[in-house]
């Protein structure tokens, strides 16, 4: 029963919600930032468990286009997802009883964009959108909603409400300084999705799914290596302005691998074959980064 749960929702792709959470986590050890554990303990919790949610709702319903056999039968399959939304929206509306507005919204978007990356009139898996939307999602609101849980309010923006009118302001190195650190979840997690697009694009056409490979042809290849770069780039420019430690120059090391996976994924694209190179190319970036992250804060 076990085993069926963790193969209808892909366990083993959550490294990318894991993964991002850690990488940010490091991040604010890094810069010494007091922890409120109980916020980002639940906020783990419906994070990991609503990326199990929509992994299920994917599953389900591209089940009835492309003859997917389940693990569960579609009753069952179905009872799961429901299961699985009831508690991570529990956890979610507790965290922003623990925290504030911000958080209420930034969840509802997330959840909202979980739901309708596959099931809806125009899901956003069968547009040229889905590297853009996971790369934000998984790159970006995770380490927001970790660092505006855990950093003094006003630190990344402040907000006043009244009956006439709604003010929100701002603050713009912090903010730049969260979009640096981003980039790098956001352009390795885009690739995964890109060299899915990419192995699949014969039989999503089939499918009717017309996915950014469809549109862009053979500038999809170029662009999965220059996203790799991104996060190079990425790391450099921290390191020089002092965001991340020096040590995290170390991490240029992963090039060497990271380009032979790329070379790899260039000569053929097959999904049984080759996507690994992607899974490969993420774990080797975020998982040298982190590390690093962790040393510099433990070294300072």
């Amino acid at each position: 029963m076990l085993n069926n749960f963790f193969q209808y929702t892909e366990i083993k792709t959550k490294i990318t919600s894991t993964f991002t959470f850690a990488l940010t986590l490091a991040f604010l050890l890094y810069w010494d930032q007091k922890m409120d554990w109980k916020r980002t303990l639940v906020f783990f919790l419906a994070m990991l468990l609503f990326d199990l949610t929509t992994t299920a709702i994917n599953n389900y319903i591209d089940s009835k286009d492309n003859g997917q056999t389940l693990a569960f039968k579609r009753k069952t399959s179905l009872a799961v997802i429901f299961v699985l939304f009831a508690l991570s929206t529990v956890l979610g509306l507790y965290l922003a009883y623990l925290s504030d507005l911000v958080i209420l919204l930034a969840g509802a978007v997330c959840f909202a964009c979980g739901v309708f990356y596959t099931y809806g009139p125009i899901p956003i898996s069968r547009q040229p959108l889905g590297e853009v939307f996971s790369g934000f999602f998984y790159g970006f609101m995770i380490p927001f909603i970790l660092v505006y849980l855990n950093t003094p309010k006003g630190t990344y923006l402040w907000y006043e409400l009244s009956s006439k009118s709604v003010s929100v302001e701002i603050m713009f190195i912090p903010f730049l300084i969260l979009i640096l650190l981003s980039l790098i979840p956001f352009a390795t997690t885009a690739n995964i999705m890109l060299a899915n697009n990419i192995c699949d694009l014969e039989k999503d056409i089939t499918v009717k799914r017309y996915t950014l490979p469809f549109y862009i042809g053979k500038a999809a290849l170029p662009l999965f290596a220059g996203l790799y770069g991104i996060t190079y780039l990425a790391t450099i420019v921290m390191v020089v302005l002092g965001i991340f430690p020096v040590i995290s120059l170390l991490a240029l090391i992963t090039l060497i691998p990271v380009i032979r996976n790329i070379r790899i994924f260039f000569k053929k694209q097959i999904k049984e074959e080759t996507f690994i190179c992607s899974i490969k190319n993420f774990m080797w970036i975020m998982g040298a980064n982190t590390v690093l992250l962790a040393i510099g804060s433990y070294l300072k």
